[in-house]
């Protein structure tokens, strides 16, 4: 029998995560969640510090989604199992079932839920890696069954007393500031009153990832990154003179470069 005693449950919907918590807590009353997350980023950063035996993802979250997540989670926490929760169809379903990846439909039905806490409890083996990774190739190609609105094209931010269209094509990186977020360009910074997380779900996820809690970076505005031995990164700009931190449960998602 596996031994599972801490979890952590991701979920931006705060209504939904409150149930699934409260229902966790009945079905498996010695499980102890250590961390209640509301979007991607927060959830990598869980995963890192607090190495959960298993792991409660919302495949479709602000900014980073459950599966870019699941991908972190095999550097940053490779013994956490991985549940998704999920409103994809029958085809999706199917994917899971070849791939031994247990998940829970929205919304989560408590006879449902008993039936992962039992197969969890019970299993003592993980999926290898090339299944994980193959499953989650195949799921992110599937169009999101509930459609996403339109990236933004451009938006408008201060710089003192002037208000500038700043065309997002052009943004080289957000970086949440206090109760503002800092727009950079080449040209120079503005300040958006729109905080990082409400900003994330509006922008291309092909194009903008999130490398830090506070900081997006436009990934066509990239020239290289440079790891260190600590397993952090750091991000050289086209454009810019700065440098950009990446930390380290977000490098995973940079190994293609």
């Amino acid at each position: 029998m596996a031994d599972i005693r801490t979890c952590i449950v991701a979920e931006d919907e705060a209504l939904l995560r409150h149930a699934l918590v409260a229902e966790l807590q009945r079905a498996w009353p010695s499980l102890r969640i250590v961390a209640e997350c509301e979007d991607g980023a927060s959830a990598v950063e869980a995963l890192a510090e607090h190495q959960p035996d298993v792991a409660f993802l919302d495949i479709r979250m602000p900014g980073l989604t459950g599966l870019e997540v699941a991908t972190t989670a095999a550097e940053a926490s490779p013994r956490t199992r991985i549940v998704f929760v999920t409103a994809y169809d029958q085809y999706a379903i199917d994917a899971f079932d070849r791939g031994a990846i247990d998940y829970l439909l929205k919304p989560v039905k408590p006879e449902r839920l008993d039936a992962t806490v039992a197969r969890l409890q019970a299993q003592d083996t993980l999926p290898d890696a090339a299944t994980l990774a193959a499953l989650l190739d195949k799921l992110g190609a599937m169009p999101d069954p509930a459609g996403s609105p339109e990236p933004l094209t451009w938006l408008t931010a201060s710089a003192g007393r002037e208000t500038r269209l700043v065309l997002v094509d052009e943004v080289i990186y957000f970086h949440a500031d206090q109760k503002y977020t800092t727009v950079v360009t080449a040209d120079g910074e503005a300040l958006l009153r729109t905080p990082l997380r409400e900003l994330l779900p509006r922008l291309d996820p092909a194009t903008f990832k999130q490398i830090h809690r506070s900081t997006i970076v436009n990934l066509k505005a990239v020239a290289g990154i440079l790891r260190d031995d600590s397993g952090r990164g750091t991000l050289r700009l086209k454009h810019r003179p700065e440098t950009l931190a990446v930390s380290q449960p977000f490098m995973a998602l940079f190994k293609q470069m």
